[in-house]
């Protein structure tokens, strides 16, 4: 397993091993031994999520406050996304900072979003899998969105006329009106 840090303090990316034949493939996408000794990270995850999406479909950016705050390994099972997450921890040299990665069923990356980031994926490929697994279980009241084009935070999402879900249409945070609990 090949890991690769962000500039951003806690985001990295992991190439796993991968073992091709004339058969196929076979890797290990998770091995909670493997990652912490890896990473450095120790997380229990306690779901697994999966969504299938269409080309230009835009999900995010969501994030849950404390105490139900996610840490989230994500990965493309099938097709390709550009992946983003947001800094939202506010003692951090790099809050409001984001990173970008094309995560896609033949790379195979997976990217680690650890608790004080707000994260969303712009889908590349029709019926792209997306598949990621969260520390914490879904919270409805204490799931929040900012605003996927704020200007303050400047993603190029190299779309101009995402299809969002209405949730994402009216997400009305933005970076300057949130005020985090979330700590480095």
């Amino acid at each position: 397993m090949k890991v690769t840090r962000s500039n951003i303090d806690g985001l990295f990316t992991i190439e796993p091993d991968v073992f091709e034949d004339d058969r196929g493939y076979f890797f290990e996408s998770f091995n909670s031994k493997a990652f912490e000794n890896a990473t450095g990270v120790a997380v229990e995850f306690v779901q697994d999520n999966e969504s299938m999406s269409d080309k230009d479909v835009l999900r995010g950016l969501h994030f849950q406050i404390p105490p139900y705050a996610q840490d989230k390994l994500v990965r493309v099972v099938r097709g390709s996304v550009l992946d983003v997450a947001v800094d939202l921890r506010q003692d951090s040299p790099t809050f409001g900072k984001f990173e970008k990665v094309l995560l896609t069923e033949k790379n195979k990356k997976q990217f680690f979003v650890p608790k004080g980031f707000a994260h969303g994926f712009r889908v590349l490929e029709d019926a792209t899998i997306f598949s990621y697994k969260c520390s914490d279980f879904y919270h409805r009241d204490s799931e929040r969105s900012l605003k996927w084009n704020d200007p303050t935070i400047g993603i190029d999402w190299e779309l101009n006329d995402p299809i969002l879900s209405d949730k994402d249409k009216n997400a009305k945070l933005r970076l300057g009106d949130f005020r985090t609990t979330f700590q480095r």
